[in-house]
């Protein structure tokens, strides 16, 4: 393990220490990154033990984004403890990759098996109207950067879980799976980017998740991906993409979402 792969975990560590000792809970099992428009849905995953902001535990920043509101929750689902992230670092904030991915290494640091990434993200399936959730089954890194350190050889081989996305289907039948793509952002793509993406077999396109995912494969973690399409991608509806678009269509669908997340995370161990 080279020096940066060490320092990162020393900074996880250390969050984590802080974690415990302000929330009361030693340990948590599954931790869950809410993404753009996710936040309504945190209300329904459990009882809130104890609620912090993102900057008073080591190495967090405030989130930047609108729609991350850069707090972090513990959770207690029926027995189920869930450290609930929300907001995330998005690489184009420019704080560097450790910054991206500190939260899922201290969600291993605090014990967690599982975490489950989400993401307000942009639709290439004309089936899929804003409001719709996908289960990601595979993502494409199109941000030229990695997560990882040095010689760190990690299979992605099935990396979004399959057992996992079988019970959200036994959840929700209707659910459909799709292929992410991560672009670096914050600039949204461009409808000629759209159409490579779609030619090598991307159906979501989003700023985020695909690193979180990376990281949480090389800390031994489960992962489970789940986006909310809150727009059609560039090129596709004719009309200009905006922000505020992805966070109405969240709030529009947090009952949904929330039910679904509270169900997947007293299931999942």
């Amino acid at each position: 393990m080279c020096s940066s792969d060490l320092e990162a975990q020393a900074r996880a560590v250390e969050a984590a220490s802080t974690i415990a000792a302000r929330t009361g809970v030693p340990q948590h099992d599954i931790a869950v990154i809410l993404g753009s428009g996710w936040a309504p849905a945190a209300r329904l995953l459990g009882d809130t033990v104890a609620e912090l902001p993102f900057t008073d535990i080591p190495h967090f920043a405030a989130p930047t984004a609108d729609g991350h509101s850069g707090t972090l929750r513990s959770v207690d689902a029926d027995g189920t403890r869930v450290l609930v992230l929300l907001g995330r670092t998005h690489l184009y904030e420019e704080r560097g990759v450790d910054a991206v991915t500190h939260g899922v290494r201290t969600a291993a640091a605090a014990g967690c098996s599982t975490v489950i990434l989400t993401n307000g993200c942009g639709g290439l399936d004309p089936d899929w109207a804003p409001g719709t959730p996908v289960l990601i089954r595979d993502h494409i890194n199109l941000t030229g950067a990695s997560p990882l350190h040095g010689a760190d050889f990690v299979d992605l081989t099935d990396l979004y879980s399959p057992r996992l996305r079988t019970l959200c289907r036994e959840i929700d039948p209707s659910l459909a799976e799709g292929v992410y793509g991560q672009f670096r952002g914050p600039m949204y793509e461009t409808p000629a980017e759209i159409h490579m993406l779609r030619t090598i077999g991307g159906t979501l396109v989003g700023m985020s998740t695909a690193l979180e995912a990376i990281v949480g494969r090389a800390e031994g973690l489960e992962v489970l991906g789940l986006s909310l399409v809150t727009n059609a991608a560039a090129g596709m509806s004719g009309r200009p993409l905006n922000h505020e678009e992805v966070l109405a269509a969240g709030r529009a669908s947090a009952e949904r979402m929330g039910a679904l997340l509270a169900r997947v995370v007293r299931e999942a161990r």
